[in-house]
């Protein structure tokens, strides 16, 4: 009885996977708020004027500001002040940055002296979209920070336990967000009056989600304080631990890594295929098929949904059984045939099943290198600079997340000159330059598997052996008498 009461509160199976639901709950929420108006593109364009260059400026917002060197000091913060006031404060930006997008694309910010400030000046940017792309940007700093606080406490609540199944769980709860949000953001546009749809209650019941997400994560906080009172480590309890307190020096060694290089790489080129795409889908689907948004939407949401059920198994199949490295040459393979379909198949062959198999597809696609490459990051850098690793690796994606909206916009307008319809647009060029970005992964990860084959750094093996999962089930054993 003694020992059991004297187990640390992580030890507990219900508590460590309440921990993960309230930090997971928070991603969620996030990423509902991130793709909450892409279904809404052309409706966006229609009532205030966007242009697709204008909405490619918008959805690249959200990762300036980390680009720019916010996400290297969300590390800092991380690695100083812990996972609990990091958490808080990653879920107040958002808050914050949810607030003023609001705000910008309501009827009370038009008409004012600060939206005809912003309109006199870059006239293809409209006032509403510059305050929005600048909220969307306070939202992205406070997401991505949020994304490495829920690594690093998904790391500290499971070590030595089912880590790369709670990450893999966390990453599906994510992925269900978008699913939701695809559903049913362009019916809560067209809530109020189908006759005249808004893009405001969408975005406004997203802000409400992302309070809740707050509220969530300090209840959180409240464990995890007691966690560390259990540990009984003041350096725990500040997360300044000598292995992974952030140094200057550390970030030489990391960025003189040929190994960290070949993972960011492989990650930017990899999501920036992914993320800007969800932007886009819907848009696309509709100008291929000659739908409406809300039917366009029914078909993309299934893309989340294929990750979100697979993510976790796989993550169970890593822990187990290995085939890291080949996972992600895999995934890379299905994201291209996925992006040449939408290129040259889909519109010769405008059909609604076509499009659901290739989305289906993709999510499989999406489920399969994320579940691979974010365990296999602690196979291939020293331990040492894992946390610091982690955060740079997000600060290179951050890179091409911010630029390939941007340039996909640009894409867009220039390949239709002269098309004003959101409805006529022809996309087979931008889906090209996601296939490119695809070829670019793939070689990227077939490196990485052949520097595996020689150096031997263990991502083709399972991340838990007979010996550790049998002490794993002893433990539970334990723990439950």
């Amino acid at each position: 009885m003694a020992e059991a009461s004297a187990r640390a509160l992580n030890d507990k199976t219900w508590a460590r996977w309440t921990a993960l639901i309230l930090i997971a709950s928070m991603m969620l929420f996030a990423y509902m708020f991130v793709d909450v108006m892409s279904p809404l593109q052309s409706l966006i364009e229609t009532q205030r004027g966007w242009s697709p260059d204008a909405f490619g400026y918008y959805a690249g917002a959200e990762y300036i500001l980390n680009v720019f060197g916010f996400l290297i000091l969300a590390g800092i913060i991380l690695d100083k002040m812990g996972v609990r006031f990091t958490g808080t404060l990653s879920a107040s930006l958002m808050v914050a940055g949810a607030c003023i997008k609001l705000y910008a694309i309501s009827n009370l910010f038009q008409g004012t002296a600060l939206e005809l400030w912003l309109s006199s000046w870059w006239t293809s940017m409209p006032g509403s979209a510059k305050l929005a792309a600048f909220g969307f940007m306070i939202f992205g700093c406070g997401c991505e920070m949020a994304g490495i606080t829920v690594s690093k406490a998904i790391a500290k609540w499971f070590e030595g336990k089912e880590m790369a199944l709670a990450m893999g769980l966390e990453m599906a709860i994510a992925r269900i967000g978008v699913f939701a949000i695809f559903s049913i953001s362009p019916r809560l546009a067209e809530w109020i009056s189908p006759q005249d749809p808004s893009v405001v209650p969408p975005v406004a019941f997203c802000t409400a989600l992302l309070f809740i997400g707050l509220i969530s994560f300090m209840v959180f906080t409240v464990m995890d304080k007691k966690l560390d009172a259990q540990l009984g480590a003041k350096a725990l309890a500040n997360d300044e631990t000598a292995e992974e307190e952030f140094k200057l020096s550390d970030v030489a060694n990391i960025f003189g890594s040929r190994l960290f290089w070949i993972i960011a790489m492989l990650c930017v080129l990899y999501y920036s295929a992914i993320f800007p795409f969800q932007r886009y889908a819907a848009n696309m689907l509709q100008c291929n098929l000659g739908i409406d948004a809300t039917t366009a939407s029914d078909i993309f949401r299934w893309f989340p949904i294929g990750a979100a059920v697979l993510t976790p198994a796989l993550g169970y199949f890593l822990d187990r059984k290995g085939k890291g490295a080949t996972m992600l040459i895999l995934g890379a393979l299905l994201m291209i045939v996925c992006h040449l379909t939408f290129a040259f198949v889909l519109p010769k062959y405008p059909t609604e099943w076509l499009a659901f198999s290739a989305i289906v597809l993709l999510g499989i696609s999406f489920s399969l290198v994320p579940a691979a490459l974010w365990p296999s990051v602690p196979k291939i850098m020293d331990k040492r600079f894992l946390g610091s690793a982690y955060s740079l690796i997000f600060w290179v994606q951050n890179i091409g997340l911010s630029l390939f909206p941007i340039l996909i916009g640009v894409v867009l307008t220039a390949s239709n000159p002269g098309v004003t319809d959101p409805m006529k647009y022809d996309y087979t060029n931008p889906m090209l330059l996601f296939a490119s970005l695809g070829v670019l992964a793939l070689i990227f990860g077939l490196w990485l598997k052949t520097l595996d084959a020689k150096k031997h750094y263990g991502l083709e093996l399972p991340n838990i052996s007979d010996d550790k999962e049998e002490k794993i089930f002893e433990e539970e054993g334990r723990t439950q008498e």
